[in-house]
């Protein structure tokens, strides 16, 4: 009876140590939402600013029109370069080659938008139509438009 009293003492030990000794299971990571909040809030409001400045040259579906507005759809305008992106609404475009397509229908310079309506209608643009990219901040619009007036 000691012996398995004994027995019964140790097991109780060694299972307490055992489960003392457990690493408690990492916590999930936190998606950043206040990050993602602001991606679709951006898009959102870009959406609103495209529909009534962009849409009727670009297209609902971004395709452009061939040989006249270029299309938004997985370009290197629309993809690359932010600065050249942002110069695009400031400054106006015409007779242009988009990935070795040209198009001739003149661009007018978006002179009304806002940094932040420019910033937001090409986050959408860059996140719309299968496009995946970095999103446009306002600050950085409004650098490129002090820059772009020197």
């Amino acid at each position: 009876m000691k012996r398995f009293l004994l027995l019964c003492s140790l097991l109780a030990c060694f299972a307490a140590s055992a489960s003392a000794q457990k690493k408690p299971a990492p916590k999930p990571k936190p998606k950043a939402p206040a990050a993602n909040a602001d991606l679709a809030a951006s898009i959102t409001r870009g959406k609103q600013v495209y529909t009534q400045v962009c849409l009727s040259c670009h297209q609902a579906d971004g395709g452009g029109v061939q040989n006249m507005n270029p299309p938004l759809i997985k370009t290197t305008y629309v993809l690359g370069d932010k600065t050249r992106l942002v110069k695009v609404l400031l400054n106006g475009l015409q007779d242009v080659d988009v990935d070795g397509e040209p198009y001739s229908n003149v661009m007018p310079a978006q002179v009304d938008l806002t940094d932040q309506q420019i910033a937001d209608v090409l986050t959408y643009v860059r996140n719309s139509f299968g496009n995946k990219a970095v999103a446009v901040k306002a600050p950085e619009v409004k650098a490129i438009r002090a820059a772009n007036k020197k």
